[in-house]
């Protein structure tokens, strides 16, 4: 059986995976933003065994900081 920690990075990634499909309008720090809160929510869960909390917080800081991501020209 899977561990909890493996279902939600298999969720996490799988989100992540097909919100991208929906990326093609989307400005640069639009889509930094939604890369942002996608990894966020990843690492979030998974540094917190798959909690709620943790993958909601890691969502919204990971979006806070892909948002303040300035690209390089």
């Amino acid at each position: 059986m899977k561990s909890i920690k493996q279902v939600v990075a298999g969720v996490a990634m799988a989100a992540v995976a097909m919100g991208m499909v929906g990326c093609a309008g989307m400005s640069a720090q639009d889509k930094n933003t939604a890369i942002g809160a996608g990894a966020g929510a990843v690492v979030g869960g998974v540094l917190t065994g798959g909690s709620a909390v943790g993958t909601v917080g890691g969502a919204a800081v990971g979006g806070v900081i892909g948002n303040q991501v300035k690209p390089t020209r």
